[in-house]
Protein backbone atom coordinates (compact mmCIF):
# COMPACT_ATOMS: atom_id res chain seq x y z
CA UNK A 1 0.00 0.00 0.00
CA UNK A 2 2.86 2.38 0.83
CA UNK A 3 4.42 1.90 -2.60
CA UNK A 4 1.10 2.54 -4.30
CA UNK A 5 0.70 5.81 -2.41
CA UNK A 6 4.26 6.84 -3.29
CA UNK A 7 3.44 6.18 -6.93
CA UNK A 8 0.28 8.25 -6.71
CA UNK A 9 2.17 11.15 -5.14
CA UNK A 10 4.87 10.85 -7.81
CA UNK A 11 2.32 10.95 -10.63
CA UNK A 12 0.44 13.92 -9.20
CA UNK A 13 3.71 15.80 -8.65
CA UNK A 14 4.69 15.08 -12.24
CA UNK A 15 1.33 16.37 -13.47
CA UNK A 16 1.60 19.51 -11.32
CA UNK A 17 5.03 20.11 -12.81
CA UNK A 18 3.62 19.78 -16.32
CA UNK A 19 0.86 22.22 -15.39
CA UNK A 20 3.39 24.86 -14.29
CA UNK A 21 5.63 24.11 -17.29
CA UNK A 22 2.71 24.86 -19.60
CA UNK A 23 2.33 28.29 -18.01
CA UNK A 24 6.08 28.89 -18.27
CA UNK A 25 5.96 28.14 -22.01
CA UNK A 26 3.24 30.77 -22.47
CA UNK A 27 4.63 33.50 -20.21
CA UNK A 28 8.39 32.75 -19.98
CA UNK A 29 8.17 33.76 -16.31
CA UNK A 30 10.83 31.98 -14.25
CA UNK A 31 8.36 31.70 -11.37
CA UNK A 32 6.50 28.94 -13.20
CA UNK A 33 9.70 27.21 -14.30
CA UNK A 34 11.00 27.02 -10.73
CA UNK A 35 7.70 25.59 -9.55
CA UNK A 36 7.74 23.00 -12.36
CA UNK A 37 11.29 21.96 -11.48
CA UNK A 38 10.36 21.74 -7.83
CA UNK A 39 7.44 19.42 -8.48
CA UNK A 40 9.53 17.28 -10.85
CA UNK A 41 12.21 16.91 -8.18
CA UNK A 42 9.56 15.80 -5.73
CA UNK A 43 8.19 13.33 -8.31
CA UNK A 44 11.62 11.77 -8.82
CA UNK A 45 12.16 11.66 -5.06
CA UNK A 46 8.87 9.84 -4.46
CA UNK A 47 9.44 7.51 -7.41
CA UNK A 48 12.85 6.43 -6.11
CA UNK A 49 11.49 6.13 -2.59
CA UNK A 50 8.71 3.88 -3.86
CA UNK A 51 11.15 1.66 -5.75
CA UNK A 52 13.47 1.11 -2.82
CA UNK A 53 12.10 -1.68 -0.66
CA UNK A 54 12.53 -0.92 3.02
CA UNK A 55 13.58 2.71 2.46
CA UNK A 56 12.18 5.32 4.80
CA UNK A 57 11.44 8.97 4.24
CA UNK A 58 13.68 9.97 7.12
CA UNK A 59 16.88 9.30 5.16
CA UNK A 60 19.27 12.19 4.62
CA UNK A 61 19.22 11.79 0.84
CA UNK A 62 15.44 12.03 0.61
CA UNK A 63 15.33 15.05 2.89
CA UNK A 64 18.09 16.73 0.87
CA UNK A 65 16.14 16.36 -2.37
CA UNK A 66 12.98 17.65 -0.66
CA UNK A 67 14.97 20.59 0.75
CA UNK A 68 16.19 21.44 -2.76
CA UNK A 69 12.63 21.27 -4.11
CA UNK A 70 11.29 23.56 -1.40
CA UNK A 71 14.29 25.82 -1.88
CA UNK A 72 13.30 26.28 -5.52
CA UNK A 73 9.82 27.33 -4.41
CA UNK A 74 11.28 29.84 -1.96
CA UNK A 75 13.63 31.15 -4.65
CA UNK A 76 10.71 31.60 -7.05
CA UNK A 77 8.68 33.51 -4.46
CA UNK A 78 11.66 35.66 -3.47
CA UNK A 79 12.47 36.57 -7.08
CA UNK A 80 8.85 37.39 -7.84
CA UNK A 81 8.52 39.71 -4.83
CA UNK A 82 11.85 41.51 -4.88
CA UNK A 83 11.66 45.21 -5.69
CA UNK A 84 12.24 46.34 -9.25
CA UNK A 85 15.24 48.56 -9.89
Amino acid sequence: MNQMLMGAIAVTSLLAGLFFFKFWRHTRDLFFLYFALSFWLEAVNRFVLGLMIGAHEDGVLFYSVRLAAYGLILLAIWQKNRPLR
